[in-house]
């Protein structure tokens, strides 16, 4: 039996040698080409016959640029801890033309896209985690909260929404003062989730430095008050001193912690076990 922080321990290590095992091309729009790369759960730490839980993560950038990469660490680790992982591509502005609302599209397109096809990836679509960082985690939250802003071919029979979601220095407010505004404008009302949470919001982790000079330490504490509000669970952690994108690989030990709290959060939610056997 290998307990969870000897995971942690040789994590590291596994980013080195696992692979990615697939290509998905989830969304063609003309001649750009949508695509996910997918991380299958390690068949050692999956029940016998088992459906594994899936994990979508949404790069940041400001609906403008970033790439998959940046949570390419992610889904390797938690690929080995039992969860198919997928990395999904969207349209930014800076090498598609479009805006945040065409973003919002895509991610809600690409869950959709995983939960209808579960069989085929061997997850189990009634536990999929949105996670992401920044805009990213816009996208993510976005997703569970947000009803517009459905592409006009999406089979919206379809959830979109999450079962659980793990959020990095997420961008939850895109009203006046908040980020994105100044896109965004007078649509905030139905696009920005902290104007969207609901009774039945997922579960949700969420990560901040305090020293984020994008996402105000009071906007995140204001978003877990509403969550709770509609009886919805929303854990909070904050790292003093830490700035915007502190929770990335670079930087090894706000990697490691936000990776350990992450495991928690999903075990404590019964996505993981405590142990691999």
């Amino acid at each position: 039996m290998i307990r969870t922080f000897f995971v942690f321990a040789v994590s590291f290590v596994w980013l080195s040698v696992v692979q990615a095992q697939e290509i998905r091309i989830y969304k063609e729009i003309d001649t750009t080409k949508l695509a996910m790369t997918v991380y299958r759960a390690s068949a050692e730490t999956q029940k016998a016959g088992g459906m594994a839980p899936a994990m979508v993560f949404f790069f940041g950038g400001g609906w403008t640029g970033g790439n998959v990469a940046q949570f390419e660490p992610h889904a390797r680790y938690f690929s080995q801890r039992g969860i198919t992982c997928f990395l999904v591509d969207y349209r930014v502005q800076s090498r598609h033309g479009t805006s945040p609302f065409e973003s919002l599209q895509d991610a809600k397109i690409a869950i959709r896209y995983i939960r209808a096809h579960g069989d085929a990836f061997g997850i189990d679509a009634d536990r999929i985690i949105a996670a992401g960082g920044s805009a990213g985690g816009h996208l993510a939250a976005a997703a569970a909260l947000v009803e517009d802003y459905d592409d006009d071919t999406d089979d919206t029979t379809i959830s979109c929404i999450p079962n659980a979601l793990v959020l990095f220095n997420p961008v939850i407010d895109n009203g006046p003062g908040g980020y994105g505004y100044e896109r965004i404008g007078e649509a905030f009302p139905r696009f920005s989730p902290l104007h969207n949470i609901r009774a039945g919001a997922p579960p949700t982790v969420l990560f901040l430095g305090t020293a984020d000079r994008l996402i105000p330490v009071e906007t995140v504490q204001y978003y877990r008050v509403v969550m709770e509000k509609v009886g919805s669970r929303c854990d909070l952690f904050l790292y003093e001193g830490a700035g915007h994108g502190f929770f990335n690989y670079g930087n090894i030990d706000y990697y490691t912690q936000t990776l350990r709290e992450s495991d928690r959060f999903l075990q404590s939610i019964g996505y993981l076990g405590s142990e691999i056997e």
